[in-house]
């Protein structure tokens, strides 16, 4: 899966999560959540959603390697090779 693949996958997942955000005006280096404003329930059902949806683990430790969208396609990426 390509880097923007990826980022397509994320930011569908994140608009259906948190309907009435605009996940695709996400730059490399936001914090996800901040600029979204979404809260940790939400963000929790969006790692869950990516988990599913690409069949990777992402364990509650690393939950902190997530935070920024470059941090979250790099550790996709990772996790997928």
């Amino acid at each position: 899966m390509t880097e923007a693949e990826l980022k397509t996958v994320i930011f569908q997942l994140l608009k259906q999560i948190a309907p009435d955000t605009e996940p695709s005006t996400l730059q490399s280096g936001d914090n996800i959540r901040d600029t979204l404003g979404i809260d940790s329930f939400d963000a929790l059902q969006f790692l869950v959603a990516l988990d599913e949806k690409l069949g990777i683990e992402i364990p509650e430790q690393d939950y902190g390697k997530t935070g920024t969208l470059e941090q979250l396609v790099a550790y996709v990426q990772s996790k997928m090779s």
